[in-house]
């Protein structure tokens, strides 16, 4: 991929395979992580939230198998987002966190299990299908195209539609007002908050009904860590559900509606985001105590 390309372009062989083998090291590294066996909890650690039935949930990973290429990371995962609901998933580095995002959007080797979003099945199919369905994704990194200004790269988020929708954009930029201020700079001359609100902006173009973020907070100076869970929190509320994966697990957990804690590719814990913050096992061992 060039610099300039966002993740989800079109990559060249050399380039996905190479995308693929990082991602595959990343994970591998973490497989040791955890000491039990996915979905066991002591019972000092009280009882895992029952799982959503399919036909409650605005997405439902059920049993999912993935990874890249031979390599297998995730193992029978499940996952639920409802309708206007935030999500966190946090743990260790490697624990397929961002595995489970890209697999949701059609860019790893699935392997086994089922993916439905609004009722539809979209297991297995590509991201160009899945981004019609009304799932919007924001990769950790190479999520804009730094060689085009603000405004083309928001345009660019509504490539599927014939014309820009004009709401949308006016909504992002209300949304993001330094976007607004800066719409004919160039993308990769932007600070990193700057250009992780552009990935976002680009993502709402086509007003999602799901929005997965990938470590949004992820490089980011401490004093815009806040500004960026405020801006989450503001998308959640106008109804945008929200999957994120998050380094920042404390802050995250304090933020969403429920979160999933993830060890060697499978389920650990689920539970409410306060929950699992006053888990003593999961602040202990996933928290810093």
């Amino acid at each position: 991929m060039s610099e300039s390309e966002p993740a989800g372009s079109r990559k060249t062989g050399t380039e996905a395979e190479a995308e693929v083998e990082a991602d595959a090291d990343a994970e591998r590294d973490g497989r040791d992580a955890g000491k039990r066996d996915a979905g066991e909890r002591d019972a000092a650690s009280g009882p895992e939230t029952p799982r959503m039935d399919a036909d409650e949930s605005l997405l439902a990973v059920r049993n999912l198998d993935a990874g890249y290429g031979d390599l297998q990371i995730l193992y029978d995962v499940q996952l639920d987002v409802a309708d206007g609901e935030y999500v966190t998933i946090v743990g260790p580095n490697g624990a397929g966190k961002s595995t489970v995002m890209k697999s949701v959007f059609g860019l790893t080797t699935y392997m086994g299990g089922s993916v439905t979003f609004g009722g539809t099945d979209i297991t297995g199919r590509n991201p160009e299908e899945i981004i019609h369905e009304g799932l919007g994704y924001v990769p950790q990194n190479e999520n804009i195209f730094t060689s085009l200004s603000v405004a083309e790269n928001l345009a660019m988020g509504a490539y599927i539609l014939d014309d820009v929708p004009e709401g949308a954009l006016a909504e992002v930029y209300e949304r993001f007002p330094i976007l607004d201020e800066r719409r004919d700079q160039e993308a990769g001359t932007m600070s990193g908050g700057q250009r992780q609100m552009l990935a976002m902006g680009r993502a709402l173009m086509l007003e999602p009904d799901l929005l997965l973020l990938d470590e949004p907070s992820a490089g980011l100076a401490p004093d815009l860590v806040d500004e960026m869970f405020d801006k989450i929190d503001e998308i959640n509320a106008s109804g945008t559900a929200i999957l994120m994966v998050e380094q920042n697990a404390k802050e995250a957990l304090r933020r969403c509606n429920r979160g999933y804690v993830f060890v060697q590719g499978r389920n650990r814990f689920v539970d409410s985001g306060r929950a699992l913050l006053n888990d003593e096992e999961v602040r202990r061992e996933f928290l810093g105590g």
